[in-house]
């Protein structure tokens, strides 16, 4: 019997490694009651903890104690809990309204046991909402914590499937959101139409960044755009890459343009000092060809826009954060 288990809980599904010391092993799925840093929450058993399992949890290691596999009653306690958030998204919404204060009211997160209400908005500038805790500590008698978010948390808690047909990474697998970068999408040579590889967040899709670390090493192994090879068919200059497929673009000196496999290269001749500048030069030929548009806007939603199947738009980029 596993003595600890790796768990999901929270609306930001958290992902940490909880210890039991009940008789029963958990299996895959396992809907279970869990003691957190943040009180008695909901979680679902992923797998039995291992040394792999806490090398990839890093620093969010050990979390707490799983209490119980959740029964019948909890399920309705769950129910309850769902219903009272979509009444305190509602009662937040209205304070800040009446206060006027520049932030975007997102979501809000019940703690199961009751311990806390936490709130997540989107700010373009640090907002004083210490009058606003205070009454809504008043209003709900229990700890309440403001959370700013950034879009991409945004789409984490509130989107729900992507242009793949599948549900969104960010609300499934993934733990940490990496850095994407249009030189990204460049190298995979996919569209360049922001439409297109724009997530539901607005940003650039998550999922440029899975093949990105193959991409480039088959490109460092491949000659350069610009520099010049010897194959089996004779000397001539790369004026094209195709990095997956392990081929290059030869420009021969007889004008002929051949698809040439890696291994028939030869020799590479030293790159010329004109090589960097043709690689550059087949870049912005891309750009012409495909259209750089300017990245397009994310759709906004919040707890309320998404029960009432609405959607309003606006595309700003809050600081990261949290504050209490």
């Amino acid at each position: 019997m596993a003595e600890k288990y790796v768990v999901r809980y929270g609306s930001t599904r958290i992902v940490a490694e909880f210890s039991t010391k009940e008789s029963t092993d958990f299996l895959r799925n396992s809907q279970v009651i869990v003691r957190s840093d943040r009180g008695i929450e909901w979680g679902e058993v992923l797998c039995e903890s291992s040394e792999n399992a806490r090398k990839h949890l890093g620093e969010k290691g050990n979390r707490g104690r799983i209490l119980r596999e959740a029964s019948d009653a909890d399920l309705q306690t769950r129910d309850e809990v769902r219903r009272k958030e979509r009444q305190e998204f509602d009662g937040c919404r209205e304070m800040i309204s009446e206060r006027k204060l520049q932030m975007q009211l997102v979501d809000v997160e019940h703690i199961f046991g009751g311990e806390r209400l936490i709130f997540y908005y989107l700010a373009e500038q640090r907002v004083d909402f210490r009058e606003l805790v205070k009454a809504l500590a008043k209003r709900f008698r229990t700890r309440i914590e403001m959370r700013q978010i950034g879009v991409r948390d945004e789409a984490k808690l509130l989107a729900d499937y992507g242009d793949c047909g599948m549900p969104v990474c960010c609300n499934t697998h993934l733990r940490e959101m990496p850095p994407v970068s249009m030189k990204m999408a460049k190298l995979q040579k996919a569209t360049l139409d922001p439409t297109k590889i724009s997530g539901r967040c607005g940003r650039l899709k998550c999922c440029l960044r899975y093949e990105y670390d193959t991409y480039e090493e088959y490109r460092r192994e491949l000659p350069r755009i610009g520099a010049m090879v010897v194959t089996k068919q004779g000397q001539g200059t790369v004026i094209a890459q195709e990095v997956l497929a392990r081929k290059l673009i030869v420009e021969y000196e007889d004008r002929r343009r051949l698809m040439t496999d890696e291994g028939d290269v030869l020799t590479v001749i030293k790159k010329s000092k004109s090589s960097g500048k043709a690689e550059k030069a087949a870049n912005q030929s891309q750009n012409q060809v495909t259209g750089n548009k300017p990245r397009a806007e994310g759709k906004r939603w919040s707890r309320g826009d998404r029960e009432n199947g609405n959607a309003s738009s606006g595309n700003p980029k809050p600081p990261e954060g949290s504050s209490e």
